[in-house]
């Protein structure tokens, strides 16, 4: 994960805490009064800790779900284990233990030459033996997940254990879907970040699975500090925008490896956008502004890093693995076609 250094996060985040502070969606009460100084008050949003909030109410959330999963897990295996006849333990023999495979040698040489770099080992009998249990392991927990991912698909199973959320605005002008759809990814990124890169085919891949019941928003959070050419490239997608490419101008920067002005004008026209208007925007920094507002709203809201994301407000840090962002999104969903009050949290246009 792309992060600004911690100095330069503090100055930038604790001037703007006062004015741009995250509400958590299941506490939404008045300001409390943490203070009075000589008849002056001092509420509790005065305080500049959302982001360290955020941290604690996001530890105690993974606290609570990481004990709730394998109680739904037992629950879904003794219900498929009664219907069988069986006990759980002979239910998961059936579907896991039975089914895992003797490694050949030909893939114990594979996964010896693909950890040969981190572990300085010979291939000797006593090696292989620990491949082949190693690889067996790892076919035992994928069957075992593959088999309660299964049952939970033929389950009906709705989590109301709820994350903690912060209210998030979306930009209408860079938003691929429908905005009324169930599930609004606000994504905060850097176009010179590696790790906005390398989720990217992420992203893309929800888009394609969940199809018209998730939407995209892009929101701008260049770290100058470490990435020179990330505020100019952020002002050319702009650019791109006022000329209608602004989504087809994103996916070209995330190919890219030179973000430099003459490689920005080049992409412009690839794209077929007209080459003086665009020069004009990106000379006169039109958008910085915006810009900054953007990157604004990102701190008001914890993000310290790129890229951050905002499933239906809540947070995920860092390009993490695609099943994080699933495990969320089919929640969300479960929610939703409950009707439970507090599945989806309302979600505000920016200005």
């Amino acid at each position: 994960m792309c992060r600004l250094g911690l100095s330069l996060m503090l100055s930038l985040f604790v001037p703007l805490a006062a004015s741009i502070t995250a509400q958590n969606v299941s506490t939404n009460q008045p300001k409390q009064i943490v203070a009075t100084v000589n008849g002056q008050t001092i509420y509790d949003s005065d305080l500049a800790v959302e982001g360290q909030l955020q941290s604690l109410r996001s530890q105690e959330y993974e606290i609570k779900r990481k004990a709730l999963d394998p109680l739904i897990d037992q629950k879904l295996l003794e219900k498929a284990a009664k219907e069988k006849g069986v006990t759980t333990e002979q239910l998961l023999h059936q579907e896991v233990e039975a089914k895992v495979q003797d490694p050949s040698d030909d893939e114990i040489k594979g996964y010896y030459l693909a950890q040969s770099a981190k572990v300085n080992q010979p291939l000797d009998e006593n090696r292989k033996a620990q491949l082949r249990q190693a690889i067996r392991q790892a076919q035992t927990a994928q069957l075992h997940e593959d088999f309660m991912n299964r049952l939970r698909e033929q389950s009906k199973v709705v989590v109301l254990l709820s994350p903690p959320r912060v209210q998030v605005a979306y930009d209408p002008k860079r938003l691929r879907g429908n905005a009324k759809a169930p599930i609004m990814l606000v994504e905060f990124s850097d176009y010179q970040c590696p790790y906005c890169h390398r989720v990217e085919p992420t992203i893309k891949n929800l888009m394609a699975k969940y199809g018209e019941k998730i939407s995209l928003s892009y929101r701008d959070f260049p770290l100058t500090s470490i990435h020179p050419n990330a505020m100019i490239a952020a002002e050319a997608s702009r650019c791109a925008l006022e000329q209608g490419k602004f989504w087809e101008y994103h996916d070209q920067l995330f190919t890219s490896s030179s973000l430099e002005k003459n490689s920005l004008v080049d992409y412009a026209r690839n794209l077929k956008l007209d080459d003086k208007q665009f020069e004009s925007c990106l000379t006169t920094e039109k958008y910085k502004t915006d810009i900054e507002k953007d990157e604004a709203e990102g701190h008001g809201v914890g993000v310290n890093g790129t890229p951050g994301f905002f499933i239906n407000g809540v947070f995920i840090n860092g390009a993490v693995p695609e099943s994080e962002f699933t495990k969320i999104i089919d929640d969300e969903l479960a929610r939703a076609a409950a009707h439970h009050p507090n599945a989806i949290v309302s979600i505000t246009r920016a200005n």
